[in-house]
This record gives structure tokens, C-alpha cells and sequence, in this order.
């Protein structure tokens, strides 16, 4: 089975709002971060939901299984620039702990999807 439709999805309805976060929490970054972790958090942030949907309009669960692979490794690379963010002080630890639990929850979500398609 192929062809999914993608907003009907939690994890990409969960990946959106965890996107609209980052963009809000990254407003109050340093100015000299724009190009630097602002982009960065902002791009694997959208990345996420995006995979999941590009990946539900392919015509083969094989061809989704694919976009949820890039989504999950796109929330592996949120959890760093989190990190690193909170090692430079933008960000509170409570605030990383909040996001990376979220982080986690979605990647799990997508992981649990992408093990119940069938790969054929």
C-alpha cells in the first residue's frame, strides 16, 4: 500500500507543532546565530514533517520507509543543535529538556510507523 495522507498522520501533526516551537524558541536567539544554529534548528525542525510528508505521497511503503529514515535522522540532528544551544546558554535546561523529550516522543512515533509498513 502507498499513498498516504500525510495530515491525517500524528507524527506529522505532532513533527508540525514541535517545527512551530523551534522557530518560536529560536526568535530569541543572538542575532549572530542566524546562519549558524538558528538555521540549523529551523531546517531539521522542518525537515521532519516534511520527510513524512514527501514520504506519503510516494507510491510504495518501501519509497516511505525511506522518508521516515531521513525524518528520524533529522530528529537525532534537532537533539545536537539542542544541545548545543543549551551549552551556549540560548536556551534553559528545563526549556532542552522539554524539546528533547519531545524530540524523542516523535522519533519513536515515526520509528513504530515505520515498523509496521511493509517494506515489499
Amino acid at each position: 500500500m502507498g499513498m498516504h495522507n500525510f495530515r491525517e498522520l500524528k507524527i506529522w501533526q505532532r513533527s508540525i507543532n514541535l517545527a512551530e516551537m523551534i522557530y518560536t524558541i529560536t526568535c530569541d536567539f543572538p542575532i549572530e546565530e542566524k546562519y549558524g544554529l538558528v538555521s540549523q534548528l529551523r531546517r531539521c525542525a522542518v525537515s521532519v514533517p516534511s520527510n513524512i510528508s514527501e514520504g506519503a505521497g510516494r507510491g510504495t511503503n518501501k519509497q516511505f520507509r525511506y522518508f521516515l529514515e531521513i525524518a528520524m535522522g533529522s530528529c537525532n540532528e534537532l537533539q545536537t543543535h539542542l544541545e548545543l544551544s543549551f551549552r551556549f546558554n540560548y536556551i534553559s535546561r528545563d526549556k532542552l529538556d522539554k524539546l528533547n523529550d519531545e524530540v524523542l516522543q516523535i522519533y519513536k512515533m515515526i520509528l513504530v510507523f515505520y515498523n509496521s509498513l511493509k517494506s515489499i
